[in-house]
Order: C-alpha cells, then sequence, then structure tokens
C-alpha cells in the first residue's frame, strides 16, 4: 500500500522528536496504520538546525512551500503560536490535506474556526498533544468514555508550575526561587508568564470541557489566576493542615451550566491528583459508568509529545479510506449536536476555602471574625493560630471553611479587611476534595 506521505511544519524540539520517531519505529508505525508513514517535506526557520536531515527529505524555509506539496498527505503543524500557524492550518485544509498540530493556544482560540473549515473540506484535524503532552486523555474522552456521561474534569495540566509548587513545599523555596530553578532546567521559559498565570492551563482546560461536554470552545470564559502571588508560608500552612497546593483546570457540569476555573487550590494529601509532583500532568475524569478515573505521565518534552503527535498520523492513515461523516467528531460530539452551554461567573460558584489573616494579638479578634463570617452563612471547618513571634504584636490566624458562595466569601473578606483589628489583606485559596 501507498505510504502517506508527511509535510512537517518545524523541526524544533517535538519536530524533531516527531521526526526520530517516526523513523526510529517505522516498521511498528506501518503495522499498526497499515501502511507506511513517510516525512517527504519538512520546514525549518534556519536550514544549520537540519543538517543531518535524510536526504529524502525535501527541506524549506518556508513553511507555505510545504503546504502547497502535491506530495503531502498530512501536514504537522509544530511551529506554535497563533499566527502563521492558524493561517497555515488553514491553507492546508483549503488544499484538502489534512492536519495534525500540538498547538494548544491555537486550538482554544480558534478551533472552533479550523473545525468547520475540515468538516466543510473533509478531511481531519488530529490535536492530541496540545493537552497534557503523551497522556492521551483527548483520544479518551473522544472514544473511551464515549458512553458515559462526563461531569467533571480536575487536571494538573502545566508541567511547569507543577514542578514550582513542588519544590516551594519539598525545597522550601520561595516562588521567585523556585521559578528561578524551574529556567535553569529548562521547565519554564525565559518569559514564563503563559505557564505561572495560569494561561496555558486555560487552554487545554477549555479543549478538554468542549470535549467533555460536547460544547463550542469557549477559552474566553474561563476564570484564570496563576500561582505567581502564593507565598512559601502558605504552601507550609496547608502542609500543616493536610493539603497540599496544586494549579488546578476544573470543569464541572450542573444544572446552572458549566464551571470552567483555573486557580491554586488546596488538595487533601491522600487525593491521588495531590501525590502528582514535579513536571507530570495528570487529569482526573468523573463519569457515569465509569466513576472516577486518572489519567497520568509526562505532559511535556519531545518524546511524550511526538508519541501523541505520531498516534493522531496514525489514526488518519488509518482512517483515509473512512467518510468524512463517520470519522470520529473533532470534539467527539457530531457538529450538529454540539450545544453552546452557559458557563457560570465565577462569584457563582461554591467551594471550600482555606483563609489566612494576620491579627491583633488580643481578646476578642477571632470573635470579630467568625461573627462576620456567620453573617455570610459560611461556617469554619478548622482554624489554626500561630504563636506570636517574639515581641510581634500580630500573629497569623489560618481558617479552613466548609463550602460558600464565592461572593459571600468575597464579602466576607471586605469587611474582614476593614477591621481596625486585622493587618493587610486576607489570603485566600479555594479548597476542593474532588468528590465524585
Amino acid at each position: 500500500m501507498n505510504a502517506v506521505r508527511i509535510g512537517l511544519l518545524g523541526l524544533g524540539t517535538v519536530g524533531g522528536g516527531t521526526l526520530e520517531l517516526l523513523t526510529r519505529n517505522a516498521d511498528e508505525i506501518a503495522r499498526r496504520a497499515g501502511r507506511p508513514l513517510r516525512v517527504t517535506h519538512a520546514s525549518v526557520r534556519n536550514p544549520e538546525r537540519a543538517q543531518d536531515l535524510p536526504a529524502d527529505i525535501a527541506l524549506h524555509t518556508d513553511p507555505f512551500a510545504v503546504v502547497r506539496q502535491p506530495d503531502v498527505d498530512i501536514v504537522a503543524e509544530l511551529i506554535g503560536g497563533i499566527e502563521p500557524a492558524r493561517e497555515l492550518i488553514l491553507a492546508a485544509i483549503g488544499a484538502g490535506k489534512h492536519v495534525v498540530t500540538a498547538n494548544k493556544a491555537l486550538i482554544a482560540h480558534h478551533g472552533n474556526e479550523i473545525f468547520e473549515a475540515a468538516r466543510q473540506a473533509g478531511v481531519a484535524v488530529g490535536f492530541e498533544a496540545a493537552v497534557a503532552g503523551g497522556i492521551p486523555v483527548i483520544k479518551t474522552l473522544r472514544e473511551g468514555l464515549a458512553g458515559n456521561r462526563i461531569d467533571g474534569i480536575a487536571g494538573i495540566i502545566n508541567g511547569t508550575s507543577n514542578y514550582i509548587l513542588t519544590q516551594m513545599r519539598d525545597a522550601g523555596l520561595d516562588f521567585a526561587t523556585a521559578l528561578a530553578d524551574a529556567q535553569r532546567l529548562g521547565y519554564a521559559e525565559a518569559d514564563p508568564s503563559f505557564d505561572i498565570d495560569g494561561v496555558d492551563a486555560a487552554h487545554k482546560l477549555s479543549i478538554l470541557a468542549a470535549i467533555a461536554f460536547g460544547m463550542p470552545l469557549c477559552f474566553d470564559q474561563v476564570h484564570i489566576e496563576g500561582i505567581r502571588d502564593l507565598s512559601a508560608v502558605d504552601v507550609d500552612y496547608a502542609g500543616q493542615l493536610g493539603y497540599r497546593l496544586k494549579l488546578l483546570g476544573i470543569a464541572r457540569r450542573g444544572a446552572d451550566g458549566v464551571q470552567l476555573r483555573v486557580h491554586p487550590t488546596l488538595l487533601p494529601q491522600r487525593h491521588l491528583l495531590a501525590q502528582v509532583d514535579g513536571v507530570i500532568n495528570a487529569v482526573l475524569v468523573d463519569s457515569d459508568a465509569l466513576g472516577q478515573s486518572l489519567y497520568y505521565g509526562a505532559g511535556a518534552g519531545a518524546g511524550p509529545t511526538a508519541s501523541a503527535v505520531v498516534a493522531d498520523l496514525v489514526d488518519i492513515a488509518r482512517a483515509l479510506t473512512i467518510d468524512a461523516e463517520h470519522r470520529v467528531p473533532y470534539l467527539a460530539f457530531h457538529h450538529d449536536h454540539l450545544q453552546a452551554l452557559p458557563v457560570q461567573p465565577i462569584d457563582a460558584v461554591e467551594t471550600a476555602f482555606y483563609l489566612r489573616l494576620t491579627a491583633l494579638d488580643r481578646p476578642g479578634v477571632l470573635a470579630d471574625v467568625t461573627r462576620i463570617l456567620a453573617d455570610q452563612q459560611i461556617s469554619i471547618e478548622a482554624i489554626l493560630q500561630k504563636e506570636p513571634a517574639p515581641g510581634a504584636s500580630h500573629v497569623a490566624v489560618i481558617l479552613l471553611t466548609h463550602r460558600v458562595l464565592e461572593r459571600a466569601l468575597r464579602d466576607a473578606i471586605t469587611r474582614i479587611e476593614a477591621l481596625p483589628s486585622i493587618d493587610g489583606r486576607v489570603v485566600s485559596l479555594r479548597l476542593d476534595h474532588l468528590e465524585h
């Protein structure tokens, strides 16, 4: 059977890893796909970085030249960013070529446009590598759990932030030092904003939620908080109370709509997600028939990401003879059955909270605080009051609340911060047991 011809856009970490994997496991891949997969063209900005490229691969500096080649069946976009990646993918679709991409930002922002163009052109778009690296969570949601109603997803889906939080807990580092360590090891970019501010996780969460709930992509409705302002003190106090801090992406479906939120969260130390450390990713899925299931593995890197890219290439190769209407839908549900579900604003979300306040060390202060909480119907699960430092007039007080409406908690915090006995702002972090 004729080989499936691939055009690689980008030969960096992921592109180079993909080429290496296709070469190393060529026979195994051909057996699985039913035909060989062969890279015929590739693009790279600096040709000197591709001097060892096999002689049968035509090298281009212009990625659009790869898209235009008649002997390319599948275009693998591995350059990242929004533009020109979006234009390249749409050009490939317009030319009747299938597409594979690892570009989570592009899918999150423009996936609806890309999928509609692909549907009209009758071509496939694979994007398994866009979420959680080599973990096949998209395939799991689209195919493995196709008989389930999925009601919730919670995931550690940014390895950089998870590494930083792990170092803050295990090594007692402050945020800035842990970030510098991550940059030194290559886990964080020179500009780490997308990772530490939660944007990268939000890109991935919006993709997972669309597939899980059968809704269009809506990245702009995700509530996003990062880890930039987290204190080592709160990481330590969380541990003393039996919790660990993780940056979670959470998507839940309820009677009032869908929750889409990324933020630091306290998890019980015994919870499986709380045990996920370093740069590892993990996604917990709540479904009605299977119950809770956990998908765990490397979320980035040449090998893991290439694994997902090649899996998409194999899937497309297998489906080349299948009518487009009978392929697995991009977002799991057929396009005419997608539903635009309402997304709850964050102030309408109900969750438990960790609160840390700095209070004057005198009788009656805690009573004032608890009175304000009671006025907002907020009940307290636990209180931890630290001994003041020698000669200090203020003391740290930590409270854990039961589940409360976010807007009620915010109103209470405003009143607490106005008390003359309270110094500075109240630190608040959400707490979740992720119970099914």
